[in-house]
Parts: structure tokens; sequence; C-alpha cells
């Protein structure tokens, strides 16, 4: 459990051809009647680890509840991937940038561990909006990967409720903090974002009215579950 709405899922998966840092898989179940249900779910291992996914808890979600409170070692169900070329990050030498809200961190994730395996010394910067610090996916990791010093900062801004003595940002992801934070647009970061729809499209935006190539911008959008 990485929060108490979000599961990680370690799989054993016959035969796995491998995936890139960023892609996903579909996820069907099927239940005795034969009805069947199925959503994409981000990779959340770097490249060459063991395949696993995040996964957050939607109450009237399908698929979700199932993995999250029920899903016991031995279960299996079907899986198809990887998916996705586009959102991808093969170790380039351009710093790295990612944003995230919410449950998008689970991608961005696969890209720092994907970095800590191959030894990149790129700068690696990653914006992070949950709503509490309770919401927040793989804080323990981030927090050491933050304070390891090789190169990667990790900006947390809370939506909702802030704990006492809380002295990180507060509020949406918008132009203002992205000036504040992110790499400027004269260094040509890599650029991902990962979140809600509507997230997603503010922080391009944003980015491009600060000078950022929308070429060098690749989002990705999650949905229901």
């Amino acid at each position: 459990m990485e929060t108490p709405r979000v599961r990680t899922l370690v799989l054993d998966v016959p035969e796995w051809p491998g995936h890139g840092a960023g892609q996903h898989v579909d996820i069907r179940l099927t239940a005795e009647d034969g009805y069947q249900a199925e959503r994409s779910y981000s990779l959340a291992a770097s490249p060459g680890q063991p395949l696993a996914v995040t996964v957050e808890r939607l109450d009237d979600g399908e698929v979700s509840p199932y993995l999250v409170d029920e899903v016991v070692p031995g279960d299996s169900f079907e899986i198809r991937g990887p998916i996705g070329g586009y959102f991808v990050w093969d170790g380039g030498s351009e710093p790295l940038l990612l944003v995230a809200g919410g449950s998008g961190v689970v991608p961005l994730m696969s890209m720092l561990r994907h970095r800590a395996a191959i030894g990149s010394t790129v700068p690696a910067k990653l914006l992070y909006s949950s709503r509490t610090l309770e919401d927040v996916i793989y804080r323990e990791e981030l927090e050491q990967l933050h304070t390891r010093g090789d190169g990667v900062e990790v900006v947390h801004t809370l939506t909702r409720a802030q704990p006492a003595g809380w002295e990180g940002r507060v509020g949406r992801v918008g132009r203002e903090l992205l000036a504040e934070v992110a790499f400027p647009a004269a260094d040509h970061p890599a650029v991902y974002v990962c979140g809600p729809t509507s997230f997603v499209e503010a922080v391009a935006a944003a980015l491009v009215e600060l000078g950022h190539e929308p070429g060098h911008i690749r989002t990705e959008r999650f949905g229901g579950a």
C-alpha cells in the first residue's frame, strides 16, 4: 500500500518483452458470468525490473477496487502491453522536467527509477501536486531521491489540507509556480506531464507561455478505473 487508496502490484508475466519508462498496460478482468472490464495502468517499474503497476482505487471503478482491495498473490488476470511509444524517456542528455498531478506520478516515477538504474547524471526535477500529504504516492522513496544529492529535486505542492508545520508549496500548479520551479526554457529540458486532463492542459499551456517549445512537452492523461 502506497497510500490508503493506492496499491502497487508486482506482476509475474511469462515472456514479457520488456518496456520503456513511461509506457502502460491494459488490465482485463473477467467475471464469472463472462462480463469483462478493462482499464489502462502506467508501469511503475524501471525497464529491466520486475513488472509493477500502481493503482489508485476509485469508489465507482470496475477494475481498481478489485486490484487495490481484493487481489492476492497467486491471482491471475489478463494484461496487454507494453503500450505507448510517445510518452517514454529513453535516457537522453537534456534536463528532465516532470510534472505530476495525483496518480500521474506513476509513469514519471518509472523515469526517475530508470535514471537511477542507468546511472544518468542529467539534472531532474519533479513537481508533484497532491491533495494532501497523505495522498503523496512513493513518499519515502521521493524523499530519499531528493536528499540523496545525485541531481534530483522533488517539489511538492498540496491543494487541500496542509499538516501543521508544512513548509512546502500550497495550491495548484500554475504559471507562477512553474516559473519558479521549472528549468528555464533556454535549457531545452525534456518535459513530461501526467495527470487529469484539466491539470495536464493547464500545465502544458503555462509551460508554452513560459517559452518552452511545444515539441519538447509530452503529455499523458489518466482516466477511470
